[in-house]
């Protein structure tokens, strides 16, 4: 049999005649095989060796299979680990998989069926090892990282390593910030339409008048200011793979053409009769619940049984705290590259901080945290620049000593009997914070607006209605 690269596989078992059988057997297949007759002398391999599938027995003496695999997932997450037992345990299976475990055979096993097992968890330890953050590596910021080695994302990452090779749609759910077009776009990296364009779409950000012509384009004349022909989302990514990110935002008279799509692939543009077709994978995207807006009716029951082929959950950030200190490594080189810092260390204590905070806003949320304090540090270390509160995360300064400036600042007003007008000082404030932040950015209105937490949109037409305009 051929394989696409060859594997070293590591067996352990304390049985010798096991070993020697299944290596044998292996070597013949083309594979690099070791084996260690324990659980200890399995680890003590990994450290000295490259291995990327473990076939492991349960029941061994000493450090048992179950045992050595939570040390396995722990330290080596990409390694894919199979173990196999001759007691039938339905409970001892289930641990088995809840701990990692990449499958679980029963002895004796047909040589076969453990070939496709392992070159499965070849290809899908190939793709961990891409998506998987090390924290050693260097990002330069042209590509956003899914980051995380915590058992719940080790699982998205096994799902998309065994998702993304297929042309089956894929339904994506979690909270806002959560990273699911990264999801989308890793499943697009090693899916079998990389060659062919990705395109995104968010289904609320455009209006519902606009988003059908922009999904499935229009003719000429087809409504007013229609001049020429426009190709929508579905023909320009003919070939490709199509992110409908909150696909629960979609119009139910929008939703039937997008089922009509998902059935045959075809369509009609708006104000058109032709019908057209396409072949493009659809991956979806939602942070609602899609089964209760079916029983709701304001979602197509048919539409989400099409698009829920394969689900893949993204758990929250307070759900996976324990990834917050590699996103805070990863976010501290990105925004070190882009505004030209020399970050090296977080205190403890912010760190702590992080850990404890409940993120409603995830991955997201913690990145614009760490995202203002690296531009607003003044040395090397993240230290009483960064600090929690209990609802919102905040920056440099918390919400008590910002109030206290404000506090000031009204008592000099009063005091001094100045004129003022409350529109003009906040206007003047707002003012001063828009102009700042865009210097601190070097004009740079996306970074801007996610400084001041408010969307490119709004910071543009805050630049309109001032006197400044828009910087060139």
């Amino acid at each position: 049999m051929n394989h696409d690269e060859t594997g070293h596989i590591l067996i352990v078992d304390d049985q010798q005649a096991i070993c020697y059988a299944l290596q044998r057997f292996l070597v013949s297949e083309g594979f690099e095989v070791d084996t260690a007759s324990s659980g200890e002398k399995a680890l003590s391999m990994l450290s000295q060796h490259p291995v990327h599938v473990v076939v492991m027995d349960i029941a061994m003496p000493g450090m048992d299979g179950l045992a050595t695999l939570a040390r396995i997932k722990e330290s080596y997450p990409a390694v894919q680990v199979i173990l196999m037992t001759a007691f039938s345990s339905t409970e001892r299976a289930i641990e088995a998989m809840k701990q990692g475990a990449f499958d679980f055979l029963l002895k004796p096993f047909d040589n076969a069926h453990l070939l496709k097992v392992i070159n499965d968890a070849l290809q899908s330890g190939r793709m961990l090892a891409d998506l998987v953050f090390d924290g050693q590596e260097q990002t330069d910021g042209a590509e956003d990282r899914i980051v995380g080695a915590s058992r719940k994302m080790l699982e998205v990452f096994k799902q998309i390593g065994k998702t993304a090779p297929s042309d089956t749609t894929v339904l994506i759910q979690g909270e806002t910030g959560t990273g699911k077009e990264l999801v989308a776009r890793a499943l697009y990296k090693h899916g079998l339409r990389t060659r062919k364009p990705f395109l995104a779409i968010n289904c609320s950000a455009i209006p519902d008048t606009l988003l059908e012509s922009e999904l499935f384009g229009h003719e000429k004349g087809a409504f007013t200011g229609a001049t020429v022909r426009h190709p929508g989302k579905f023909e320009q990514c003919h070939g490709g793979t199509i992110f409908l990110d909150e696909i629960g935002d979609l119009p139910l008279p929008l939703q039937g053409k997008l089922l009509r799509v998902l059935q045959d692939g075809s369509f009609q543009r708006v104000g058109g009769i032709e019908t057209l077709r396409v072949d493009v994978r659809i991956i979806a995207a939602t942070h609602c619940d899609l089964a209760d807006m079916v029983r709701k009716k304001s979602f197509r029951e048919d539409l989400f049984y099409r698009l829920n082929v394969i689900s893949i959950a993204l758990p929250p950030l307070r759900e996976r705290q324990e990834d917050i200190s590699e996103l805070c490594v990863y976010f501290i080189r990105k925004y070190n590259q882009l505004f030209n810092k020399n970050i090296r260390s977080i205190a403890s204590e912010s760190l702590e901080r992080l850990r404890n905070h409940t993120w409603p806003g995830n991955v997201r949320e913690l990145e614009n945290v760490i995202q203002k304090a690296v531009l607003l540090a003044t040395d090397n270390s993240l230290e009483l620049l960064l600090s929690v509160s209990d609802g919102h995360a905040c920056c440099f300064q918390s919400l008590q000593s910002c109030n206290r400036l404000v506090d000031d600042f009204i008592e000099r007003l009063f005091a001094n009997n100045l004129p003022c007008s409350l529109p003009d000082i906040i206007q003047q404030i707002e003012t001063g914070m828009v102009t700042k932040s865009l210097s601190l950015t070097g004009q740079n209105q996306v970074q801007a607006a996610r400084l001041l937490g408010i969307a490119r949109n709004t910071l543009r037409k805050k630049l309109l209605e001032s006197s400044s305009g828009l910087p060139e």
